[in-house]
Order: C-alpha cells, then sequence, then structure tokens
C-alpha cells in the first residue's frame, strides 16, 4: 500500500518510513515531484495538517494525509504552538527556534511543555483526524544530536534524557507523532480489512 504525504520536510519523512508496517511505502511531495510550498495558514494543528492533506489529494486525486505538530509551553500561554517551525522567522530554522524560547524562558521556573501533533487523512469523500501529545519539559541548554525541531530541548515526563538524547527507534516508541500515527495506521487497517470483508 502506497501512502502520500503532503511534506516536504526530510526529517519527518525519515521519522514516519521508519514507523511504517512492511506492506505500506511512503511517497512524499518530493517523490511526486511537487516542489511548491504549502502556505500553512490556518490557525490550529488540525487546520494546517487538513490544508496540507488537501493540498495534495487536489493534486493527485489519491487520498492523502499530512501531519502538523507544535510545541506548547505553559508559561507562554501555549507558544509557540502552531508557529513552532517558524518561531524565529519563515527560514524554519531549528536551532534558530530553540534559541528564541530558551531566551524566552530565562529566569521562569515553570518549564512544562506539551508536544502535539495531528494527522490529518483526507480521501476524496471524508475527512479524519487522529493526535498524539506528549507532556514533559523544556531543558535549559540544547542536549544531544540524534533528534530535530526542538528535540534537543525537550525533555519528556520521566525521562532524563531529551528526545534527541536517545535512539530513534525508543523516540518513535512514544513521541506525539508516534501515538498520532499508530491510531492512523490502526485506522488504514481496520478500513483495509472492512473493504476485504465485503
Amino acid at each position: 500500500m502506497k501512502l502520500f504525504f503532503a511534506s516536504h520536510n526530510e526529517n519527518k519523512i525519515r521519522e514516519i518510513s521508519a514507523m511504517l508496517p512492511a506492506n505500506m511505502m511512503l511517497k512524499s511531495l518530493k517523490d511526486l515531484s511537487l516542489t511548491e510550498e504549502i502556505v500553512e495558514s490556518g490557525l490550529t494543528l488540525e487546520e494546517n495538517a487538513l490544508l496540507k492533506a488537501r493540498f495534495l489529494h487536489a493534486h493527485i486525486h489519491h487520498a492523502s494525509f499530512a501531519d502538523d505538530s507544535g510545541l506548547e509551553v505553559e508559561v507562554l500561554n501555549g507558544r509557540p504552538g502552531v508557529y513552532s517551525a517558524r518561531y524565529a522567522g519563515p527560514e524554519k530554522n531549528d536551532a534558530a527556534n530553540s534559541r528564541k524560547l530558551l531566551r524566552e524562558l530565562e529566569g521562569k521556573n515553570n518549564r512544562s511543555a506539551v508536544f502535539k501533533t495531528v494527522i490529518a487523512f483526507v480521501d476524496g469523500q471524508q475527512e479524519f483526524l487522529f493526535s498524539g501529545e506528549v507532556r514533559g519539559s523544556i531543558a535549559h541548554t540544547p542536549r544531544g544530536t540524534k533528534g530535530f525541531g526542538y528535540d534537543p530541548i525537550f525533555v519528556p515526563e520521566g525521562w532524563s534524557e531529551s528526545f534527541a538524547e536517545v535512539e530513534k527507534e525508543i523516540k518513535n516508541s512514544i513521541s506525539h507523532r508516534a501515538q498520532a500515527f499508530d491510531k492512523f495506521i490502526r485506522f488504514l487497517k481496520e478500513k483495509s480489512a472492512n473493504r476485504a470483508a465485503l
């Protein structure tokens, strides 16, 4: 089964590819020669995920999915949230985003945060949403080199390591994206089994 993923983000593509069952193959925007940047104008993760999935479906006329993720920091009233990828500017620079967030948290004791992912699936008839979240805290300095985005400064609840300090297999077993993707894959399997039973 081919899954068509509305993303240019190579890190996300690699991470989701590693979560796929053996009988599923991921096809990204690059694989489909779609170079256009999708404008993420939504005010929520759900809206942005749907915008991207609808964009791809409109171009290939095939069931498509997309995700949007955000880091919500309690003491910053949920920022950066839906603007996580471009928090420090439109360049979407991971290190700059983290530096800006750490500056805003200087002197603050409450470093509680939630990492969220929403996956949108559009098949031309219906639209479905799947979500996942992990609670944790923001470290005082970046730690580790194995992750991307805010992984070096996000420490999941009950852990001493950041997401960027552990092997990807460990992160992929508990992350916000892994939770949402697990729900999505179970949905696809049930849908496929129902079709086969007809």
